[in-house]
Order: structure tokens, then C-alpha cells, then sequence
């Protein structure tokens, strides 16, 4: 369903096993980020008012979603760590080339924001499959399908707001080829998308 190219590489989930203080501060931080993601879509695309419309409701629950994971933080005793770079979303968003119309702008925001949730999604499964403590299966499963839905909606929109549903599509595809390249190189940090 998710299109991935390449799965995450199963040792990953040893390493989160292991750091799982480390991964829910990056969670938490990945939460924030898609809620700024959302922000940025609403402000620099003012225009689309359905599109501001599901940013808006995205924002209240990617939030929510931090809140969350900040308040199982607390409840296992730990604090919320300092932010770092992530250095797959950095790598991903350089794919498509600077400049171009504003529709291209929106089409690779939507796209890249499409694929960081497909990551995610695949990850929170992994997590909610392999983890050793129940509670926490549950809570990444929970999480999972809210990832998925987030996926999808930023699809449909690329798609919608695409000079084509072809056009995009091989975009999205070349966008694929591309991801899976990089996660080569990822998998050995304790982090949701390293």
C-alpha cells in the first residue's frame, strides 16, 4: 500500500529497542515537525482553501499527537531531549531542484510530506510488531494508521493540484527511486527515520 521501494532494514528495530528514550524525543520532534510542515503549507498556499482546510485540522492532531508522545516521556520518568537535524528529510527534500512554478512548489511539498508519512508509517508498524513492551506495540499501532491517512492525503492533494495525475505520478515514482537509494545508507541510528 505505502509503495516503498526499499523496507527498513529489521536491525533497526533492535537499535530503537535499545534507545527507545532516544527515539520518543525524535518522535516527538517528528510530530512537531509535520505540524510545521502543515503551517507552512497553510501560509504559503493560502489559495486552496480545502487544502488549508486539512492542514489546519492536520496541525491540531499532528500536536496532539506530540502531546502524546511528550506525556509518555513524562510518565516513564525521562524529560523531552534537545532537537537534532534529521538528516533523511534534509536528504529527501533536496531531490526536486530549487525554484520552478508555485504549483511544482506545492506538488514536491505535498510529494516529499507524502513519503515522510509513508516512512513514518512503515517504522510506527515495525515498532508496534517488535517492540517488547505491550503498551508501547499498542501505542505505535494506534499512531501507525494515523500515519497512513496522513499519507494519503498528501498524495490526493500532489495528485489533485498537479498539471496531471501522470505527471505527478512519475514524479512520485522517480521521488520512490530515489528514497530507496537513501535508506540504503540509514537504518543504524536511533532515530524514526535514521
Amino acid at each position: 500500500m505505502l509503495g516503498l521501494k526499499l523496507p527498513t532494514d529489521p536491525r533497526w528495530v533492535d537499535i530503537a529497542q535499545k534507545n527507545i528514550e532516544e527515539i520518543l524525543t525524535d518522535h516527538a520532534y517528528c510530530e512537531q515537525k509535520a505540524a510545521s510542515t502543515a503551517i507552512s503549507m497553510i501560509i504559503g498556499f493560502p489559495e486552496y482553501p480545502e487544502l488549508v482546510t486539512a492542514m489546519t485540522e492536520l496541525v491540531q492532531e499532528e500536536m496532539s499527537h506530540f502531546k502524546m508522545v511528550h506525556d509518555l516521556i513524562l510518565e516513564r520518568g525521562l524529560t523531552l531531549g534537545r532537537e537534532r537535524k534529521d538528516p533523511y528529510v534534509i536528504r529527501l527534500r533536496s531531490f526536486f531542484p530549487k525554484g520552478g512554478s508555485r504549483t511544482d512548489h506545492l506538488v514536491h511539498k505535498l510529494l516529499c510530506a507524502a513519503l515522510i508519512e509513508a516512512r513514518s508509517c512503515e517504522r510506527f508498524r515495525l515498532l508496534s510488531e517488535k517492540l517488547e513492551e505491550p503498551m508501547l506495540r499498542r501505542f505505535y499501532r494506534k499512531l501507525m494508521i494515523s500515519e497512513a491517512n496522513h499519507y494519503t492525503l498528501f498524495l490526493k492533494f500532489a495528485r489533485q493540484y498537479g498539471p496531471s495525475r501522470e505527471a505527478v505520478d512519475q514524479k512520485w515514482e522517480a521521488l520512490l527511486r530515489f528514497e530507496a537509494t537513501l535508506m540504503k545508507s540509514l537504518g543504524q541510528q536511533e532515530s524514526i527515520h535514521g
